[in-house]
């Protein structure tokens, strides 16, 4: 976001005043792993005003009655919604499938798109070996070090819904100061 432009403002032009309001797309989260997290994270992003985009390669998961929050709930290969969603500088992704191994993959496809966030679950050792395995795979290290990980902002998080809660608000710290904290 740019900061100039943050807030409404009078600005005169060729002698008249006109109120000048930024109009910001809505941010779209994409959800990739519907389980406790997952799930969690869809209520919050949604209160947040994300658009979100839930999805899982299982059906019992990706169940729109499940997850309420979200505009739509895609039951598919999670590396075919990471390669075939509409990704874009207003797209925050975040990465929490059941697995080291789907992370990695999903991970893969999301990391060269076009996105103003990219996060992904998992403990230090876990996110150091799929860096350098994405990085045996010739992915630059600029485009490795855009992903947030491990994810959300160091609050002591232990529940679903607490690690939940840092997520969402990294994604907020992200959305408003372009950065996070």
């Amino acid at each position: 976001p740019d900061p100039a432009l943050a807030a409404p403002e009078m600005v005169v032009r060729d002698g008249v005043r006109v109120l000048r309001e930024p109009v910001h797309p809505e941010p779209t989260l994409i959800v990739c792993g519907c389980g406790h997290i997952g799930a969690a994270l869809v209520g919050f992003a949604s209160a947040l005003g994300f658009r979100v985009v839930a999805a899982d390669d299982r059906r019992d998961f990706a169940d729109p009655a499940r997850l309420p929050g979200a505009a739509e709930v895609l039951c598919d290969d999670l590396r075919r919604v990471a390669g075939t969603v509409p990704s874009g500088p207003d797209t925050y992704w975040v990465i929490v499938t059941r697995g080291h191994r789907n992370d990695g993959r999903v991970l893969a496809e999301v990391i060269g798109r076009e996105s103003a966030y990219v996060g992904m679950i998992g403990s230090r050792r876990k996110v150091r070996l799929i860096r350098e395995g994405l990085r045996d795979e010739g992915v630059t290290d600029e485009r490795i070090a855009r992903v947030h990980a491990p994810i959300g902002l160091a609050i002591g998080a232990r529940t679903p819904q607490e690690i939940a809660l840092a997520i969402a608000a990294q994604l907020v710290a992200v959305r408003r100061l372009g950065r996070s904290l």
